[in-house]
């Protein structure tokens, strides 16, 4: 009865066939006459955008002709056709039949889903059907097929994209924070570019925990970059602020910030907290100290001290590093790591969601999964997501490598969009990006469609030579930003110190 009631509305109302066209799949009907004429409904509505009304009678003469079955013939001139007379004149009212319609479909997708299970344990075929159960989804809702502007139906909707998009997720403090804070919101996808080596992984840490600080839930999806075991060590790390490894015990250089005219003593603000400087007319530019000046300078100036105490300094590029010494006289144990992890975590009661998994085993549909999991038996629903990373996320399509990236990505910005959270995702840069002390644009790997795909991507930049790596200077720069001016050129520096755990301990221009 309910076939029938479908097909009726198919051949009679155009607003039937808008509101279910993203829901319909023909294996929901069984009769294999209602599926033919629903066939020819969903034609004429693909060419004129409306339903076939009175056309389906000469529809059915067209295909008459070019030769159908006989008893289908005959089922549709005798119980089909004679009964259209009647609902050509009806006003439309398709609420119930909507709602019918759309429990039917659920029942038949469900039906169909444990047919092809059955079917595949039947042939003893258990990775198929274990496959088919991880990729079923349930099409749950029929869509709304637009909003009407003059309706005063739309104005909770303007109400609502002003609340709620663009609403930031994470904030960072300082020169970083003015950066990139404004590109942290939901259903954002924030991509970190950089070579081989450079930090991400670090990085997506820093995410995590800055989240984690303000309140957020977390997801963080390990793709195969680390084991589980060794992100836990890598947390443990960042929250003692110690390494576990015997070869970073000592006497380590930690870097702050400072003023290039602090350390120049040119400078005569009253607000200034040292009263002498550390280089003369040897050093010209903050770009020109190295990390041997630096050390030399500690060891022979136990009393100076770092300042950027001015409000010129947050705007004007005086910032430059200056380093602290710190002792450390062992490795971090368990027990120390453990009580961290008690103090920061356990006492805390918020969440953060580790899924590690094997190099290229995750897919974007897996994620998708998992946080449907989670909604649904523990009610989290993250506000960040973390991907580590997306070169080695497994594709989902078969086809040539660029093909698999582009839908990669696509899938990825979709994620961020049916989520609404935050989705941060580093990517690999080319081989010319070791080369170069700043990337762009055109550093990509594999295929230039993930710049168009992500809302914002920044490039992890240190130079050539590796000064900055020794002193702990990292130089973050905008490579895309939607709805935003922007150039390779602007630049943020951020100092930091790995070997601790530390990727961001200060920024500046």
């Amino acid at each position: 009865m309910i076939e029938r009631k479908i097909l009726i509305g198919l051949i009679t109302d155009t607003e039937f066939l808008k509101e279910i066209e993203d829901l319909w799949n023909p294996e929901y009907i069984e009769s294999q006459t209602a599926k033919m004429i629903c066939s020819w409904c969903w034609e004429y509505y693909r060419e004129y955008k409306k339903a076939p009304m009175q056309d389906i009678e000469n529809i059915y003469i067209a295909k008459l002709k070019q030769g159908i079955d006989t008893d289908l013939a005959e089922e549709i001139e005798d119980e089909i056709l004679p009964s259209l007379s009647d609902e050509y004149s009806k006003e439309a009212d398709n609420t119930f039949l909507l709602k019918e319609t759309h429990k039917f479909f659920t029942e038949r997708q469900l039906q169909l889903h444990i047919d092809s299970v059955t079917f595949l344990l039947a042939k003893d075929k258990v990775t198929e059907a274990k496959q088919e159960v991880e990729d079923f989804k349930l099409k749950t809702n029929i869509k709304n097929v637009g909003l009407d502007l003059s309706s005063k139906e739309s104005l909770p909707k303007v109400r609502q994209a002003y609340d709620k998009t663009y609403q930031n997720v994470i904030r960072f403090p300082g020169a970083l924070g003015t950066f990139w804070n404004d590109q942290l919101v939901r259903g954002g996808l924030v991509s970190l570019l950089a070579p081989e080596k450079r930090g991400k992984t670090f990085w997506l840490l820093e995410f995590m925990m800055m989240a984690y600080k303000q309140k957020r839930n977390v997801a963080f999806f390990q793709a195969g970059d680390m084991t589980e075991a060794q992100q836990i060590i890598r947390i443990g790390v960042y929250l003692a602020q110690c390494s576990n490894l015997e070869r970073f015990i000592g006497t380590r250089y930690i870097p702050v910030m400072d003023c290039i005219h602090n350390q120049k003593d040119t400078c005569n603000k009253k607000v200034r907290e040292c009263q002498f400087g550390l280089f003369g007319e040897e050093v010209n530019t903050r770009e020109e100290i190295t990390k041997e000046a630096l050390i030399e300078a500690c060891e022979s100036n136990p009393d100076y001290k770092a300042c950027y105490n001015c409000a010129e300094w947050e705007s004007s590029r005086w910032g430059t590093p200056w380093i602290t010494k710190r002792v450390i006289k062992k490795p971090l144990t368990k027990s120390a790591a453990v009580r961290a992890w008690e103090k920061f975590f356990i006492s805390a009661g918020r969440s953060i969601k580790l899924s590690t998994h094997a190099n290229l085993t995750l897919k974007v549909k897996d994620i998708e999964h998992i946080l449907e999991k989670w909604k649904q038996t523990e009610g989290f629903v993250p506000d960040v997501i973390l991907i580590d990373y997306a070169d080695i996320l497994d594709s989902e399509i078969k086809g040539d490598v660029r093909a698999c990236e582009n839908h990669k990505w696509m899938r990825l910005r979709a994620l961020s969009q049916t989520t609404n959270a935050l989705v941060v995702v580093p990517t690999q840069a080319d081989a010319d990006s070791y080369k170069r002390n700043v990337i762009d644009m055109s550093n990509f790997s594999e295929t230039k469609t993930k710049n168009a795909h992500v809302t914002a991507m920044y490039g992890l930049n240190q130079d050539k030579e590796g000064r900055e790596k020794e002193i702990g200077v990292m130089r973050i720069n905008k490579i895309v930003v939607r709805e935003d001016d922007f150039h390779s050129s602007q630049q943020v520096h951020v100092l930091q110190h790995l070997a601790i755990g530390r990727p961001h301990l200060g920024s500046y221009l």
